[in-house]
């Protein structure tokens, strides 16, 4: 879903101390991806879910969650919507 703001890559390698200077990469390089990910303020949408390996930010230290060069940092959209299936 997020791929057409990154010229389809399914992946990017980037270089940060942070999620939060890791995503400020992000801008600099596909802003478009950025905006999608986070809003005007900075913070990661409330509908984003952003992993450093298999943990969700939000159970660590959001933005200011460390990174070791092997970490990589999953970020899934939440998908909703549809409608109820009925039995004719």
């Amino acid at each position: 879903m997020l791929r057409s703001y990154s010229n389809g890559a399914a992946e990017l390698a980037l270089v940060a101390e942070t999620v939060g200077a890791a995503l400020g990469r992000l801008e600099e390089s596909h802003p478009s991806l950025y905006r999608s990910i986070c809003d005007e303020r900075g913070a990661v949408r409330r509908h984003v879910n952003v992993f450093v390996n298999t943990s969700s930010i939000r159970d660590l230290e959001s933005l200011d969650t460390r990174l070791a060069p092997e970490d990589v940092i999953t970020i899934l959209p939440a998908v909703s919507g549809g409608s109820a299936c009925r039995n004719a």
